[in-house]
């Protein structure tokens, strides 16, 4: 596929870092209605539950989270569900349909195993702070920090899904994709034009720490291509430049990176790419990257 990848224009918010931002983890009206479980919410319940495209799992549709989905569905940002895009150890990803066309929803498990893989991204962020192991207020916290990130990467200038609405531990998103499939990650198409393609990965990625944002777990696997643009997905886990493993997270980032598009042909260095992504002034034509 050979793509030009065109960029965003950023937007006039110039605020660096999010980290003082309060996240509300108290219970909300999906709560509530999980435990008033009135009788159009058991309706709905039956009816999910009852859906066997979404291959329900208790571990995922717990009461707390069906109210959420109940709520969403009374605020009009969901219609009907679909099919499920992705599943992962911590959230699962569904089609649905809206008022205006075709949205994602991603679902964090509430009650999901094991945490520790998100412990290096929470320590050491004020947000967090107080939150401690309740499983609860983890997942919520991070499912309303996914969408404070999304906005930010948005506002500035990096093409990210654009978060629509958010419950509990649900989020609301835009969906990309077609009518037959989801986007497809940088992995799994042929990259004709991989320098254009780079070029516009830096960019993002300096645009995003420009703004005070670390993507944190930045590959080619979250990377989609979208009616012509790149798209990066999976904010959740984005850190603070303030964050005390920032420097390590992004240094993983453009080894990431690097390594990736490498493997297209190009030379590309990551100690080159780390200078380019922090310089407040960079050079367009260079930043990363040698002829092969």
């Amino acid at each position: 596929m050979n793509e030009e990848y065109g960029l965003l224009e950023a937007g006039e918010d110039g605020a660096v870092g999010d980290e003082w931002e309060d996240i509300d983890v108290a219970d909300t009206e999906a709560d509530r209605i999980a435990r008033r479980q009135d009788r159009e919410f058991l309706e709905f319940r039956k009816r999910i539950k009852n859906t066997e495209r979404l291959k329900v799992e208790a571990s995922v549709f717990d009461d707390a989270t069906l109210g959420a989905l109940y709520k969403l569905v009374q605020d009009g940002h969901i219609d009907a569900f679909g099919g499920p895009i992705s599943t992962g150890k911590e959230a699962n990803v569904y089609t649905a349909l809206a008022p205006d066309g075709e949205v994602a929803v991603k679902v964090y498990r509430i009650n999901a195993s094991d945490f520790r893989q998100m412990r290096e991204y929470l320590d050491g962020d004020p947000r967090f702070e107080g939150i401690g192991s309740d499983k609860k207020k983890v997942v919520v916290a991070w499912t309303k920090k996914e969408f404070a990130n999304l906005n930010r990467a948005r506002n500035a200038g990096v093409r990210v899904p654009e978060p629509i609405a958010i419950e509990r531990n649900v989020l609301v998103m835009e969906y990309l994709g077609g009518e037959d499939q989801r986007a497809k990650r940088l992995n799994e198409v042929d990259v004709e034009n991989p320098r254009t393609a780079f070029e516009v990965v830096r960019e993002y990625m300096r645009r995003l720490y420009s703004a005070g944002l670390i993507h944190g777990d930045l590959s080619e696997y979250n990377v989609v291509v979208h009616e012509g643009e790149l798209c990066l997905l999976d904010l959740g886990q984005a850190v603070t430049v303030h964050h005390p493993n920032s420097r390590e997270f992004l240094e993983r980032d453009c080894y990431n990176v690097a390594a990736f598009f490498r493997r297209q042909g190009l030379e590309i260095d990551e100690d080159a790419l780390l200078a380019a992504v922090t310089d407040p002034d960079p050079d367009p034509s260079g930043g990363g990257e040698r002829e092969a």
